[in-house]
C-alpha cells in the first residue's frame, strides 16, 4: 500500500477514533494521529491492504485504515 506512504500527510481520525485507539493501545499520547503516522513511517512497519482497509502491523500492534479516505479506524494490540 504504497499510496499510504505517498499520502502520509492525509491520515486523520475522528474524535471517537481517538478515544478507541488510545483505550484499545493502553497509550496516551497528546496527537493519536502523529503517533500513527511514526508508527506507519518505521522501517519495521508491515503494510498490507486487504479489501477496503490497509493494515499496518508494528511495535506489537495492529493499524487499520481505509484506504481511500486515510481515515485511521482502530488500532489493537497483537497478542502474542
Amino acid at each position: 500500500m504504497d499510496s499510504l506512504i505517498e499520502n502520509i500527510d492525509k491520515l486523520h481520525t475522528t474524535v471517537l477514533g481517538v478515544d478507541r485507539i488510545k483505550k484499545n493501545l493502553q497509550i496516551e499520547t497528546y496527537d493519536i494521529v502523529q503517533w500513527c503516522r511514526i508508527q506507519t513511517l518505521d522501517k519495521n512497519a508491515k503494510i498490507k491492504r486487504l479489501g477496503k482497509n490497509g493494515y499496518i502491523t508494528v511495535s506489537n500492534c495492529r493499524i487499520t485504515v481505509n484506504a481511500h479516505s486515510y481515515t485511521i479506524i482502530t488500532a489493537h494490540k497483537i497478542k502474542e
